[in-house]
């Protein structure tokens, strides 16, 4: 009978071995993170190539139990859209990634590792994309500034939805302008899409950016991208148009050609001193 308990723990320390090494091999999805602009709202997460996929639950802060994903049930991709899910968007979510046994595989799903992603609120958090604007020159020192809304991936009604129909009067936008050739910018902010920009200098050009600016935010997600600077036209004079490298250059060849001159100009009144009192003597001997 000893040489069976014999086996038998032998045995036992194999199968121990075996399903410590298979739970080794297991990948368990890392780096989980929240990836959201214009409130298009990705899970992102990072893992070891394997055979392995991959399913995705969520639950929202006050909510009872966890809901799976439509869009990410036994997925081998390594991120899943959330954006249809997360609603309504001004609520905490939290994600939940779970590895998922190969097909050919049946095990308890308890065995299988899974990670959790931190609390993320679309609409408090989601980053919000530069938007698109025009300028206009009205009466004398004054611009009007118009503003086109950033477009989400939302329809409603067949009609596409852009931010301001998400965040409502929350939305206003910052309007950023100087003078050009110079360093001093002012900043004016709009509830609407509309902006007035008014004092400024007749005859000048100046230079304006527009950026999404929700003040209801935390700090640090109140404002978005900046957009593409758009400048009017204006009177500019020669020394706002040149670079510093030519301005530097000019003054050389400026400086080159004063000292040439200058250089002709004392040479020409020397060889005509030196010829006057050579003639006068010429002429007294005669």
């Amino acid at each position: 009978m000893a040489w069976l308990k014999k086996i038998f723990y032998l045995l036992v320390s194999v199968a121990s071995w075996m399903m410590a090494n298979a739970e080794e091999d297991i990948p368990k999805a890392e780096n989980v993170h929240w990836v959201s602009l214009d409130f298009k709202t990705l899970l992102k997460w990072t893992v070891a190539p394997s055979n392995y996929s991959f399913s995705v639950q969520y639950i929202w802060e006050h909510g009872d139990e966890w809901k799976s994903s439509s869009n990410c049930i036994r997925i081998s991709e390594t991120e899943c859209d959330l954006s249809d899910e997360l609603q309504p968007p001004n609520r905490e979510f939290s994600a939940d990634v779970q590895t998922e046994p190969e097909d050919d595989l049946h095990y308890d799903v308890d065995e299988f590792p899974h990670t959790f992603s931190a609390p993320f609120n679309p609409y408090q958090q989601s980053e919000i994309s530069a938007p698109e604007f025009t300028v206009e020159l009205l009466e004398e020192g004054k611009a009007s500034v118009t503003i086109e809304d950033p477009l989400t991936s939302f329809h409603k009604y067949g009609t596409q939805l852009s931010i301001r129909d998400i965040l409502k009067n929350d939305l206003q936008y910052k309007i950023s302008y100087y003078k050009s050739g110079s360093t001093g910018k002012r900043d004016i902010v709009t509830k609407s899409n509309k902006g007035e920009v008014a004092a400024l200098d007749v005859g000048q050009s100046y230079c304006f950016m527009v950026a999404a600016y929700i003040p209801a935010r935390p700090k640090a997600h109140q404002q978005g991208a900046w957009s593409i600077q758009q400048c009017t036209p204006g009177q500019t004079n020669i020394l706002q148009e040149l670079s510093l490298g030519a301005l530097v250059g000019g003054l050389f060849i400026l400086v080159v050609v004063l000292v040439v001159i200058i250089t002709v100009t004392v040479l020409c009144c020397r060889r005509r001193n030196g010829g006057s009192p050579a003639t006068y003597q010429s002429s007294a001997v005669v």
